[in-house]
């Protein structure tokens, strides 16, 4: 790990454990939002941003000290399909940093830390057929560079706290992510990749190859997992302090198979459930320092993240 990841970190977080929020998706459909449709949670911030500042907020409440921005499917080339403009893709990319900013302030208003990351998602996400869960889109990797640049640019324009790169299923992604980052290098970044098992991401590569990929751009200072069944997260928690030494985040979904199909999660936990104690207690012991939810939990799920780690609000 390098000084300036350590002081990047630390700046942002502190030492203490820190509680990421849960499935953005999830918690604005428990509050009655509709996210059909090709746009996702970006259908709400198009029709109603308050709801997904609401959803940041419920998050705050339960114990997050950092939220994750509702940008993860919205892309220009996602809005000209869905029938809009790549302006239109862009103004929402800056609304989603603004609903979350929105949510934070009263925190911010009183000396609390809690920080707004800028959701990067991959290319798979916009095609609507579960190839965040494959990976290998027959893409060149120029291709993929300029498809995340822009993202990343609009993004770090509307001024996060940092980036939360997440959701990738192939260690070619992720290279290049780290060419994208290039251009917005004074701008921290996580970057979690989505796995198959305890070994492997979702195109084949073992993990270790994918955070090394991930820890050789400068402005990484975090890697790990997300949107992965919980049952693989220690073992590759394990594997990857193995072979970096940067803060390792998690944010597991609650189990299940993604039916592309449906656009619905197959064989999830009961509503509501949240990781048991013990096992939320497991990752931390094995190397996580910061914990979370993806599909499938809600604040409910967060909450019980920070009654373990201790970061429950009083």
């Amino acid at each position: 790990m390098t000084r300036a990841s350590v002081d990047a970190w630390a700046s942002l977080f502190g030492s203490d454990p820190l509680v990421v929020d849960g499935g953005l998706s999830t918690q604005l459909e428990r509050i009655g939002q509709d996210i059909a449709g090709q746009l996702w949670t970006g259908r709400v911030l198009l029709e109603n941003p308050a709801a997904v500042t609401r959803a940041h907020t419920q998050f705050i409440a339960a114990g997050a000290g950092v939220v994750i921005t509702a940008s993860y499917q919205v892309s220009r080339r996602g809005f000209i399909e869905a029938g809009m403009t790549s302006a239109d893709a862009d103004a929402a990319l800056r609304a989603s940093v603004a609903a979350a900013r929105e949510a934070v302030a009263p925190k911010q208003a009183i000396g609390a830390s809690v920080r707004v990351a800028a959701s990067v998602g991959p290319y798979g996400a916009i095609l609507h057929d579960g190839s965040e869960y494959r990976g290998d889109y027959g893409l060149s990797r120029a291709e993929l560079v300029d498809f995340h640049r822009e993202r990343i640019e609009v993004l770090a324009d509307a001024m996060p706290d940092l980036l939360a790169v997440e959701t990738i299923p192939d260690v070619r992604e992720a290279e290049a992510v780290v060419d994208a980052l290039g251009q917005t290098a004074d701008l921290p970044a996580w970057m979690v990749f989505t796995a198959m098992d305890g070994e492997r991401l979702w195109a084949g590569q073992p993990i270790e190859e994918a955070v090394l990929a991930a820890a050789s751009a400068p402005s990484v200072i975090g890697v790990g997992v997300n949107c992965t069944d919980p049952r693989h997260v220690t073992e590759l928690v394990t594997r990857i302090g193995a072979v970096v030494d940067l803060p390792i985040i998690i944010y597991p979904n609650a189990g299940g198979r993604w039916d592309a199909s449906t656009g619905q999660w197959r064989g999830v936990a009961p509503e509501g459930a949240a990781f048991p104690a013990a096992v939320i207690a497991e990752w931390y012991g094995a190397g996580a320092v910061a914990i979370g939810g993806c599909c499938g939990t809600d604040d409910r799920s967060i909450r019980m993240i920070a009654d373990v780690l201790g970061s429950t609000p009083a």
